[in-house]
């Protein structure tokens, strides 16, 4: 069982030329036209006795169709608009190169009420971002895991 209020999820970051770090946006017909302060982390809900390294691990592959091997470092956890709590780790990556995303998906119905059901990807694009656009883009409870990442980066 998932335990709805608690998400975990993991910061790609790059230094290859210069600092930038990955984020997805969320698929799904709502956040179409979407942009700036909707873009985060990929994360997801653990699994029953899931610890959230390991739901961190899962849920990136899951968003991005890439298997998260690398180091975790904890950057802490924050609560979310609607009450969520999201933890992050850090993982650094090889490369900051473009890649495709492959996501799993989910059915809803839609249009609304209209009795019709399409699937969506949870994922519906993922991009390497320099912080100063990351922190315009990112959802404004994650924006501390930049900081932290940062923070981090620099031996504080």
């Amino acid at each position: 069982m998932k335990k709805p209020n608690i998400s975990a999820g993991i910061l790609m970051y790059s230094r290859k030329n210069g600092l930038k770090v990955f984020l997805v946006h969320p698929g799904g017909p709502f956040f179409l036209k979407k942009d700036e302060g909707y873009w985060g982390i990929p994360k997801g809900l653990p699994d029953d006795n899931e610890d959230m390294a390991a739901t961190a691990r899962r849920e990136f592959e899951e968003e991005t169709g890439i298997k998260a091997e690398g180091e975790l470092t904890p950057l802490g956890s924050v609560v979310q608009k609607g009450g969520k709590t999201v933890h992050c780790f850090a993982m650094e990556a090889g490369n900051d190169d473009p890649f495709d995303i492959q996501c799993n998906t989910f059915r809803m119905e839609w249009p609304p009420n209209s009795g019709k059901f399409e699937d969506f990807p949870e994922v519906d694009k993922g991009e390497f971002f320099v912080i100063e656009t990351a922190l315009q883009k990112i959802n404004s409870a994650q924006r501390e895991f930049l900081l932290s990442l940062q923070k981090y980066l620099k031996g504080e």
